[in-house]
């Protein structure tokens, strides 16, 4: 039986994230990394980053990411990129990008900087094809939750990507 495709287009928004927001943000990681994300968004309210969410008209997030100003100087480090499992590969990331990279703009800043893990090619392919260009190499680590709770130090290692935006 052949089967047919459908498509249903759904108009998306684009908001600041915020801590009523991570209730239903638990689709992006465990409780420490809704945690990290709480930090982010008290560091936001200081103007040191933004945080957005990518919504449909429901208002619950469905990709989220953090714009850090004060990691690297001249530049926005794009941080926590995160799209819901089963919308990857919609294009959502990349319109979340895009919002990202106008938030940079619109602080004067015209360079947007990245770090994605090597085991990550999807990622990695998505950063290419959206114009960011390696530069270097730096390993990474924060605290992640085990499945029976536990916290444990994940150690990775990452290609930095750099993109000049105008």
């Amino acid at each position: 039986m052949a089967r047919s495709a459908t498509e249903v287009v759904i108009p998306l928004t684009i908001r600041d994230l915020t801590t009523e927001d991570l209730p239903s943000c638990a689709w992006s990681g465990s409780a420490t990394h809704l945690t990290s994300i709480a930090k982010a968004l008290e560091r936001a309210r200081r103007g040191e980053v933004d945080y957005l969410a990518v919504c449909p008209p429901s208002g619950l997030p469905v990709a989220l990411g953090g714009i850090d100003y004060a990691e690297s100087p001249g530049a926005g480090t794009l941080w926590q990129l995160a799209v819901h499992g089963a919308l990857q590969s919609c294009g959502i990331g990349t319109i979340l990008i895009h919002a990202a990279e106008q938030r940079i703009l619109a602080r004067g800043l015209h360079r947007a900087e990245l770090g994605v893990e090597e085991s990550n090619p999807r990622a990695r392919a998505l950063y290419d094809r959206l114009g960011y260009v390696a530069y270097g190499r730096a390993s990474e680590s924060w605290d992640e939750q085990a499945p029976d709770g536990s916290i444990f130090r994940y150690e990775t290692m990452c290609t930095l990507m750099r993109k000049e935006l105008s």
